[in-house]
């Protein structure tokens, strides 16, 4: 019996590939572009990705469960599909070997400050690359055990309740010098990897579920960003938030603990695990465009070469401002796919239901 993904993985599969590095910086960009009590915003990016996750669901439905490669193929002629799919590639690659740059570059820079970068770069790749060629199931089985190893992380909110100060909330609500149109962009970006549910379809177990379960795993993301972003609007003054790089990151030096000095960088090496499936579901995403191009060619061959091609991209931005440019443009083209590649399947299946019933 072919092994299958459950409800209960997939929900937090789907949370592990949106939290990420991003947590350290979502405070700020929500001061930034929606002014006083920005967290509250969270809440209206959580209605524009559960939309998208709607999008998703009716190609669940029309197409009954089928792999969204047999949709397309069977609509689309080759010449026309293998620039998208080339696209495809480079794009979610080009994603999962930008957030592993980003997060070793942070992790140098308060650790290691004598360490090149490329050098951690190299063995998250080769631990992504294990799981990658693990499979699906195999990287499921890691997040779900990645979840446990950090979810405990949330309670480190009780230890900031002595210092917050509802003032410091103030009682207007998305005032202040903003730019909310591209802000809200480069917000929605900590949202993605949910479009990756679109991958899953011959994955996953109890079909009425699956989606429910990609729901769930939005929510829990929303709700972790939703209650980190208060504690910061209320713990730093707003113009503190609006001028802090990595906000939360600065909430983890504030812990003192008599026996452990710097407690910081230790808590900022536990956000490897979910910035490990982000890149590892990204770069999957590829290797599986990838496979429906060269199918017969072996999956580790196939993660060999991207991975090899983009670690000789990673050299290319060699400081953090540099990285987070190429996320923040990544992620607008990612944008666009999130909410273009479900409505192109569903008109292609809807033209396909139509033939049919002329038939």
């Amino acid at each position: 019996m072919k092994e299958k993904l459950f409800p209960f993985h997939v929900a937090l599969l789907i949370y592990m590939i949106q939290s990420g590095v991003v947590i350290f910086s979502i405070p700020r960009l929500l001061a930034q572009s929606f002014g006083y009590n920005g967290w509250a915003s969270v809440i209206i990016f959580l209605g524009i990705s559960s939309f998208a996750i709607y999008l998703i669901s009716r190609v669940y439905r029309l197409g009954q469960g089928r792999s969204i490669f047999e949709i397309l193929e069977q609509a689309i002629p080759k010449f026309i599909l293998y620039p998208i799919y080339t696209f495809l590639v480079a794009l979610w690659s080009l994603l999962g070997c930008m957030v592993a740059k980003q997060y070793v570059i942070i992790f140098q820079m308060i650790a290691f400050p004598s360490t090149h970068p490329m050098f951690f770069k190299a063995l998250i790749d080769i631990l992504s690359f294990i799981l990658v060629v693990g499979g699906v199931y195999t990287i499921a089985k890691a997040s779900t055990s990645f979840f446990w190893m950090i979810i405990w992380m949330t309670l480190l909110l009780f230890f900031y309740f002595e210092d917050f100060e509802w003032a410091r909330l103030t009682t207007f609500f998305f005032r202040g010098d903003t730019d909310m149109v591209m802000g809200s962009l480069d917000i929605y970006n900590a949202f993605l990897g949910f479009e990756l549910a679109l991958l899953l379809f011959p994955y996953v177990e109890k079909k009425g579920k699956f989606m429910k379960a990609v729901y769930a795993g939005n929510i829990i993301t929303s709700l972790t960003y939703l209650f980190f972003s208060f504690i910061c609007f209320g713990f730093y003054s707003f113009g503190q938030l609006t001028k802090m790089k990595y906000p939360l990151l600065e909430l983890l030096s504030f812990i003192r603990l008599p026996f452990v000095e710097r407690i910081e960088n230790l808590l900022f090496g536990f956000f490897l695990f979910p910035a490990l499936i982000t890149i590892v579901m990204y770069m999957w995403a590829a290797v599986e465009v990838a496979k429906r191009m060269v199918p017969k060619v072996n999956v580790k061959w196939h993660a060999v070469v991207i991975f090899g091609l983009l670690y000789a991209v990673s050299w290319i931005p060699d400081v953090i401002g540099e990285v987070e440019q190429w996320l923040q443009y990544l992620g607008y083209v990612e944008t666009s796919v999130t909410f273009g590649l479900p409505l192109l399947l569903i008109v292609i299946l809807w033209a396909k239901k139509g033939a049919m019933n002329r038939e």
